[in-house]
């Protein structure tokens, strides 16, 4: 029963998809409609799109699950996530919109008249968009693998095929759309299940007790016990704070959504309903966590901890209401899927439209790429943006899906958040400047990602430092970019005076100067 109904759960979400990307908005066409929708979308709609795909596999299965495993201190987690958007409504959202970008790069090149930065941001976005993606897949693997039995490989290739049919089809018009209801369904998928959960144990079980023996069970509900074998849990905490605070506005698929905004003021609306929304979605999360503390001491053997989640039901319900479980299971499966398509739409995107303007001109030879319309030049970027995370997603595995999209947001963290704080505040930013200190924080955070996934585990102050850089990352990157700015003057733009007052004057005194 509980396999049919999951199967039945993940073609409502895959079948919806399309069909909605499919006969969204009309006319797309033109490279503001592919990149940006024309610029024409709602704070309302907006947000709640901003909502879909931000809320990734890592939110939907893995804070609960790492909140499981590890105790209290992963309570922060849903904290920074909400928390970096209060960063971007403050620092960045109205400058971006007032940029006239089409992508990041394209804010890049802008402010510091240079192409040199505006390829090195490209090379950065592609590689923080595959990051990302590979967890995603690899979550939709996962869930498929644990709930049918298929191979961890279908379900990655599902979740490419439909992305790359939707985002091909239409753009940020159909993403939009898309994104837009899947928040609210994966909303749902995760409400319901939670309340009925909740429900259930104070109606049965209310006094049961956790498994788990009194003393580890103070240790898991005490902050910064080092529950789970976690080493120098302070350092962790301020590390992964920092890291999502400011990683939200340097992740790619999220700043895009900026320049879909009619002007500077509807990016803040779009910023602040935002909050509310992920403020709904997070105070869910961590009942999963709790009742699995309560109900599951341990997983089925083989089971990875990402799972927690789809073996909930079955624990808190029982055998003798096997429908019921199984009911509860296929709806937080449908949630998972829907999280897994709706951020995998959002990556492809922002990683599409910088292959499409950087990528693809130089493999496509120039006679073929005049006869490409700018749909065909786009969907080969598309093609390019599934392809290599999905490949990727197979190579290796044993990391969680929440430390996977950590350290993406680490690296976003030591890379595009000082360039932009810096790009839309400081004048003196220097060609040479932005270079050196994305070159540093890309150098020092690539590297512990890439040690934390591939290499052998570390234990003590290397193994925290390696997994979590961001405390000291960050600054390195934003230092170096700022000393190198004060000792490079000579390569400051020569426009910044007037890209600041751009960046900085409400759209309605630039078209009304009275």
């Amino acid at each position: 029963m509980t396999t049919a109904l999951v199967i039945a759960a993940v073609a409502i979400a895959c079948l919806a998809t399309v069909l909605l990307g499919l006969h969204g908005p009309p006319g797309t066409r033109t490279t503001s409609d592919f990149f940006v929708a024309s610029r024409t979308v709602s704070p309302r709609r907006n947000a709640a799109a901003i909502g879909g795909e931000y809320l990734s596999a890592a939110s939907f299965l893995g804070v609960a699950a790492m909140l499981w495993a590890n105790g209290a201190d992963m309570l922060w987690l849903p904290v920074g996530y909400t928390v970096g958007f209060v960063m971007l409504l403050v620092l960045v959202a109205a400058p971006m919109r007032r940029s006239g970008a089409y992508t990041l790069a394209d804010f890049a090149e802008s402010r510091l008249e240079s192409r040199r930065v505006r390829a090195l941001c490209s090379v950065l976005v592609v590689a923080v968009g595959w990051m990302y993606l590979v967890p995603q897949m690899q979550g939709a693997g996962l869930v498929l693998r644990t709930m049918t039995g298929a191979p961890p490989l279908v379900g990655g290739a599902l979740v490419a095929a439909v992305v790359a049919t939707v985002v091909g089809a239409g753009g940020m018009r159909s993403v939009t759309s898309v994104q837009a209801t899947q928040f609210w369904v994966k909303y749902i998928a995760l409400a319901v299940p939670a309340l009925v959960l909740l429900g259930w144990w104070l109606l049965h079980d209310g006094a049961r007790p956790s498994p788990m023996p009194p003393d580890r069970l103070r240790e898991w509900a005490t902050p910064l016990a080092g529950f789970g074998g976690r080493e120098h849990s302070l350092y962790w905490t301020y590390s992964t704070m920092l890291a999502l605070s400011l990683g939200t506005m340097g992740l790619p698929h999220v700043v895009v959504r900026y320049y879909t905004n009619r002007d500077g003021r509807a990016a803040r609306r779009t910023t602040v309903l935002v909050v509310v929304l992920l403020a709904a979605f997070y105070v869910l999360v961590p009942t999963y966590g709790v009742l699995g503390r309560i109900y599951l001491q341990e997983l089925p053997a083989g089971a990875a901890p990402d799972t927690m989640m789809l073996h909930l039901p079955a624990a808190v319900v029982g055998a003798g209401a096997a429908t019921g479980a199984d009911l509860l299971t296929a709806t937080i499966t449908l949630g998972a899927f829907i999280a897994f398509l709706s951020t995998s739409s959002g990556l492809v995107m922002s990683v599409a439209g910088v292959l499409d303007q950087d990528t693809v001109p130089r493999i496509v030879p120039r006679a073929r790429r005049q006869r490409l319309a700018v749909a065909g030049r786009f969907r080969v970027g598309v093609a390019l943006a599934v392809l290599v995370p999905l490949v990727a997603a197979q190579l290796f595995h044993g990391v969680s899906i929440a430390t996977q999209v950590g350290l993406a947001f680490s690296v976003t963290a030591s890379t595009f958040a000082p360039l932009l704080v810096l790009g839309c505040w400081w004048p003196r930013l220097s060609t040479t400047g932005a270079l050196a200190g994305l070159a540093v924080g890309a150098l020092t955070s690539g590297a512990a990602a890439a040690w934390t996934v591939l290499g052998p585990t570390l234990t003590g102050w290397p193994g925290v430092l390696l997994s979590q850089p961001a405390l000291w990352s960050a600054p390195l990157a934003a230092a170096t970019m700022i000393v190198a700015s004060l000792a490079t003057p000579g390569s400051v733009p020569r426009d910044t005076a007037r890209t600041m007052v751009r960046l900085h004057t409400p759209e309605e005194l630039l078209v009304n100067p009275s």
